[in-house]
């Protein structure tokens, strides 16, 4: 009668246990110690030790070049970014440096044409002060060296009783050196009511020029003056809001005989 092995439940068994149970079966019927069979028995067992710590190995070693590997992506990274970040560094540092250098170039151009334009008002009047200090050909000066008309001639204002200027203003600081527009001979000095301390003086053409508001008078009656002499000192005295110096030109002594003083000045040479 034929046997069949079932499938499944018994398996083959593999080619080293085949070979220990032989060997086993053997040292049982000839009375061989079993312990024959033992190198080759402890030889596999080595065998599979050895492979299992080979892959063990292996696969520690392969761990360890993927975590090497990361570290190295990280630093690279960490390293890309502080790169970037110091180059921002230096493009701002560059755009402020710039723009500081920008800012320092427009106020030195600033300063510089400021001094310019400066120097340049300067020489302006000193040019206009020789000129009013400087004799013109018809041997006059303007009464303020340097200065200029503040307030016109016939200039209306409740200030005057007459309710127009009869004369012209220089401007000029209390204590300003006052000057004869040309030579002459002194007809009046002191006090002159809303004048305040004035002069007035008999030109060598006949004409008349009066000097008001002063601080001091230098002159007296009947002294002969020449032309661009410091007859008195400028001030605030009389009818005033301030100092400066009232210059009239008349065709005679007295109030009320007033004339175009800046035309005087001008017919004679004086630029003002």
């Amino acid at each position: 009668m034929a046997f069949t092995r079932a499938t499944g439940k018994h398996r083959r068994p593999g080619r080293a246990a085949r070979t220990t149970r032989n060997i086993a079966g053997m040292a049982a019927a000839t009375g061989v110690v079993v312990s024959i069979a033992s190198p080759a028995l402890a030889a596999n067992e080595d065998s599979a030790a050895t492979t299992d710590a080979g892959l063990t190995r292996a696969l520690a070693d392969t761990g360890d070049r993927v975590a090497d590997n990361i570290v190295a992506q990280a630093d690279a990274q960490e390293e890309a970014a502080e790169v970037a970040a110091a180059r921002t560094q230096v493009e701002d540092a560059a755009v402020k440096s710039a723009e500081a250098a920008k800012k320092k170039a427009q106020e030195e151009r600033r300063k510089a044409a400021a001094e310019a334009a400066k120097k340049k008002a300067a020489k302006a009047r000193a040019s206009r002060s020789q000129a009013r200090t400087t004799l013109s050909p018809s041997g006059f000066v303007a009464p303020i060296a340097g200065s200029y008309v503040s307030t016109g001639y016939k200039a209306s204002s409740g200030l005057w009783s007459s309710g127009s200027h009869t004369g012209i203003d220089f401007h000029a600081a209390s204590g300003t050196a006052v000057h004869a527009v040309g030579a002459g001979t002194v007809v009046e000095a002191g006090w002159g009511g809303a004048y305040g301390n004035n002069i007035v003086l008999k030109m060598e053409d006949g004409t008349y020029t009066q000097y008001g508001h002063l601080s001091s008078i230098g002159v007296s009656v009947g002294q002969k003056v020449s032309a661009n002499q410091q007859i008195a000192l400028s001030g605030n005295t009389g009818n005033t809001t301030g100092p400066h110096l009232h210059f009239e030109a008349r065709t005679g002594p007295d109030y009320g005989s007033d004339i175009d003083p800046i035309a005087y000045l001008r017919s004679h040479g004086v630029s003002v």
